[in-house]
Order: C-alpha cells, then structure tokens, then sequence
C-alpha cells in the first residue's frame, strides 16, 4: 500500500501506539477496532503496520487482542522498546473502571505474547487517579523508565507519574516527574533521550480544551526540568501525538488525524497518521519538520490555503476556518483527499485541517 497518511484497509484508527524501529522496518501500533468503522463497538485492539521508507506501508495483523480478563475492556495506548533482540509492547489494559498496565514481547516483531505476570504497574499511586494510563517507556541512564498519564483530582492538576526498573518487568514508583495546573488529566505522552538533553510530551486535557505540549531539558532525580516549550502541533485536527527516537538518533513525531471532533464527517469516520516529522532543538527553538524521506510530497500551495496580508488562512467547508496570524518565513503543505497538513517556519508550528 502506497499512502502518504498511512490508514488500514477497514476498521476504526486512532492514536499511534508503540511506535519503534525493530528488524529492519519501522513498526506503526495503532488503536483499532478491526470490524467497525466507528469506535465503542468492541473493545479497542493494537493495530500495526511497518515501512521502511513511510511511503509504502504493509499492513500486519492485529498485534494485540483484549483477550484476558485484565484486557478485556481495551488493550490501550501505550509504547514500544527492544531489549535483546526483543520488541516488547507496553500498553494500558482496562477491566472494566480498572486500569493498568500489561506487557506483550515478540521476536519476529509480528507475533505477540502476554507476559504471564501481567499486569506489571497493578493501579495508579496516590498522586494519581483512575484516569491511569498510556505507558511511555524508555531507556536512559542506565535504567527503564516509564512515565505515566494521569490526574489529580484534589488538585485540579495534569500529571505525568514515574516509575523506574532494571528489566521492564519489574517496576517501582518514583513520583511526579511533571504537572499542569488547572487541568483534568494527561493523555499519550512521550520521553525519549535526545542527544544530550530529554524531550517530553503529554497532550493535556482541561474541561473543555486539550494542547500538545513539546518541552526539552534535563531529566534529575526523577523531575523533568524543562528549558524550553512549544506547543508545535496545533492541531486543529490532530491528537494524541507521539515520538520515538531511531538508530539514526532522530526523535521522530507522528500524530492521529483528525482526532475526535469530526464523527459524521466522510461515511466511513477512519482516521489516519500524520507524516512523520523529526523534532529538532536549535536556537532555542523546537521544530517538527517533515522527514527527508516524505518531503518530496511536500508543496508550498494549495487551493484551500489561501495567504493573507498577516498570516493565511485554512479554508474548510461547513466548519471554521483556520486562521494563522505572525510572520511567515516559509511554508509547506501536504494534501491528502481532505486532510490538508500545513508547516510554517521550517516546522515551528504544525497546523492539520479537516477540509
């Protein structure tokens, strides 16, 4: 399948999930519901995919199935790492209001089995709350840490909680490694190495909005101390982004689009992943940029975007239109049947429309 926004053949698509380089492929999980075109008809399934160029995609079978009584409600987002050789998938299982977290390990990178101990994190710790979910797992500094979306209701805040292990089997509580104030919970966060600094992402959920927050800085005694933040992924149609880091060192970004307001819109509500774009520090600035291997998709017009005297403007049939105000030093698009994806300045802000 040739694609330049992946998207399976049939059955519901939302947020990537384990997104990894492993075998010689690059792996795309996703959540999905194989039999219908719309979500909450069956529990949620790990879809996948794998390229090697994201251009041309094969699809898999389902990885993961809620199979188990502590799955049986969902096997949910969650990430990606090799150990040995071995490509494990950490993902939040849901029994009923429950949530926690479960493991799965392959060897060919196609074939799933569920660690018999699972689940491994049992419940959420008293910082947290029972919106518990999306483990973010990755190696640095001689350890396996994973980072984990929650909230705390008493405090009205975001947090994403610490856990930290030498085997990714077994795991011990740390603390809050990051919170937002004046918000509900976290969703789909991302922590990876890069280079000599750490990058974090959450998507942060308050009563009636939700931002993609994009820090780097130091990572000390459990706490994330940040240097600098972007909310690079405006949206508006793009959610639940994650990154992952490559052989190549590269943290690569790939979001779900269009997200969740648009129910009803095309007969078959499918979503898709966004390009893949390699985030960048430089001059003090985070950047989410294409990839070398897709930007020859990339154009710098469109007829739905329209350049203004301050800024441009996304034009969009029964829906707001998108309106960007600042300067503009460059900028890039990539349309999709009616999925338009806009880069402004070299990728300092991404802006994803609906048509």
């Amino acid at each position: 399948m040739t694609l330049s926004h992946y998207k399976p053949e049939k059955g519901w698509i939302n947020d990537p999930n384990g997104l990894v380089q492993f075998g010689g492929y690059y792996h795309i999980f996703y959540q999905h519901s194989p039999h219908f075109e719309t979500p909450w008809h069956e529990s949620m399934h790990w879809g996948h995919a794998r390229t090697k160029d994201f251009i041309h995609f094969e699809e898999l079978p389902v990885a993961l199935f809620p199979d188990r009584d502590y799955d049986r409600d969902g096997c949910w987002s969650g990430t990606a790492i090799v150990k040995d050789d071995v490509l494990y998938l950490f993902y939040a299982c849901v029994q009923e209001e429950k949530q926690a977290v479960a493991v799965a390990y392959s060897y060919d990178g196609i074939h799933f089995e569920k660690y018999s101990g699972n689940p491994v994190i049992k419940s959420f710790p008293p910082d947290g709350s029972p919106d518990f979910r999306d483990p973010a797992v990755c190696f640095a500094d001689g350890k396996y840490w994973c980072v984990m979306a929650s909230g705390n209701r008493e405090k009205n805040t975001a947090v994403l909680l610490l856990y930290e292990s030498e085997d990714l089997l077994r795991w011990r509580y740390c603390g809050v490694m990051r919170e937002w104030q004046n918000a509900k919970f976290a969703e789909c966060p991302s922590f990876v190495k890069l280079q000599d600094k750490y990058l974090l992402a959450a998507s942060v959920c308050r009563e009636d909005s939700h931002s993609f927050s994009l820090a780097v800085g130091a990572f000390e005694n459990g706490r994330f101390i940040s240097q600098a933040e972007s909310e690079v992924d405006k949206g508006p149609d793009r959610y639940a982004g994650q990154i992952f880091c490559d052989n190549n060192g590269r943290a690569i970004l790939i979001s779900w689009v269009p997200g969740w307001n648009y129910a009803g819109y095309r007969e078959r509500d499918i979503g898709c992943m966004s390009l893949p774009c390699e985030v960048t520090f430089e001059n003090g600035k985070l950047r989410a940029f294409p990839l070398p291997e897709v930007r020859q998709l990339l154009t710098d017009q469109d007829p739905a975007l329209i350049r203004t005297q301050d800024g441009f403007c996304i034009k969009r049939e029964g829906r707001e239109d998108v309106v960007y105000t600042g300067k503009i030093n460059s900028l890039h698009c990539l349309r999709d049947d009616y999925i338009l994806e806009v880069f402004v300045n070299g990728g300092e802000e991404i802006y994803t429309a609906l048509l």
